[in-house]
């Protein structure tokens, strides 16, 4: 294999062998803790504007199918593992990780310590980085990414969310709407599961979703996605974050990811920027007595003490950093998560939180 190098703005190089697209990617350089799911994880909107560092030793021993896929291509800017599979399982019918890179034009690097990696991250935060199979580049690039701007000070959401309004009528009697901040397939599934859906773009005013008819009866409900970035980004406080209250004060509504800080914002909370976010499947969640193990992708996080007097409370806690993991309000029928309760490649458990959606659908209370 030819040598590609990933390369972080305090000067930190690590060699490897290139696999995927022999190709440069710049982004912010995070770590995910999942040992299966990889295909989920690298085509979830979430991970737009990252490099991953996948913290599991093996990656690529199970072939890449079709239905996994949350989004239509790749979002992440490159994968960096300690050892890729050249053997796969041939299990289920696919392509091999290598090719589902090449196809995406994604670069990957192999044969790093990504257990060093991971530790510099968690000491430092996450920071800019770069691949590239130029070791000649490598000092020019770092000074690059020292000046460059941060994947996050541009709008995300507005990369990942859909162009057009699309119906899921599912002959369902009820009919809410997703507004799309970087929708994944699961989701799509899980609310198809319960409704028709209307999914909307992320900048979508709240009277067009309110007034949208599908089969002559107007959205019940609405559901916020996650999505990548910066929930506070200028463009989000401007178009999304007044349709949103707007929203929450007609219909029920409920939000996973960026669409949890989204409503903490709508309602007068903060939102900060995590010294290196959550990424993986094993995030353990304390919820009404009971500890959760959730799939989580988010660098951001809403500020507890700013949530007094908005009307809102934080209900669910992460158990590693007591992070807020959730919030509902306490007169509106509203609530949100901060990890992805979709039913796949993750715990099923927190599923159930699309039938309390469904629940405040129907009877317009928590």
């Amino acid at each position: 294999m030819a040598k590609s190098y990933l390369v972080l703005e305090d000067g930190t190089v690590y060699e490897g062998d290139s696999f995927g697209c022999a190709t440069e990617a710049f982004g912010e350089v995070v770590f995910t803790t999942e040992e299966c799911g990889y295909q989920k994880s690298l085509t979830d909107p979430s991970y737009r504007g990252n490099i991953v560092v996948m913290t599991y030793p093996l990656i690529g021993n199970y072939l890449i199918h079709d239905e996994w896929f949350q989004s239509d291509r790749i979002q992440a800017g490159a994968v960096i593992c300690k050892e890729y599979c050249t053997h796969p399982s041939t299990m289920y019918p696919g392509k091999t990780f290598d090719q589902f890179l090449k196809d995406h034009k994604i670069p990957g690097i192999t044969g790093v310590d990504t257990r060093d990696i991971t530790l510099r991250i968690r000491d430092n935060g996450t920071m800019m980085c770069a691949v590239t199979q130029d070791e000649k580049a490598i000092p020019a690039i770092i000074e690059k990414l020292k000046t460059m701007p941060r994947p996050d000070e541009g709008n995300l959401v507005a990369e990942v969310s859909r162009k057009s309004v699309k119906e899921y009528d599912e002959g369902k009697e009820t009919t809410v709407a997703l507004l799309d901040f970087g929708e994944t397939e699961a989701t799509i599934r899980a609310l198809r599961m319960r409704f028709n859906v209307v999914a909307f773009p992320y900048d979508t005013d709240a009277d067009t979703i309110l007034n949208y008819k599908l089969n002559g009866k107007n959205v019940k409900g609405v559901h916020l996605s996650n999505g990548p970035g910066n929930p506070a980004h200028p463009a989000i406080m401007e178009k999304v974050i007044p349709n949103v209250k707007k929203l929450a004060e007609k219909v029920p509504v409920f939000g996973i990811g960026l669409g949890c800080q989204v409503i903490a914002l709508a309602f007068g909370g903060k939102t900060y920027k995590m010294k290196f976010g959550h990424h993986g499947a094993n995030e353990p969640v304390s919820f009404e007595g009971r500890t959760y193990i959730t799939w989580q992708n988010h660098n951001y996080a809403i500020d507890e003490k700013s949530l007094e007097g908005t009307g809102l409370v934080a209900d669910q806690f992460n158990v590693n950093d007591r992070t807020v993991e959730g919030i509902r309000h306490t007169k509106l029928p509203v609530f949100a998560t901060q990890y992805q309760p979709e039913t796949t490649a993750e715990p099923w458990e927190t599923s159930m939180l699309f039938d309390r959606f469904a629940k405040a659908v129907k009877e317009g209370r928590l």
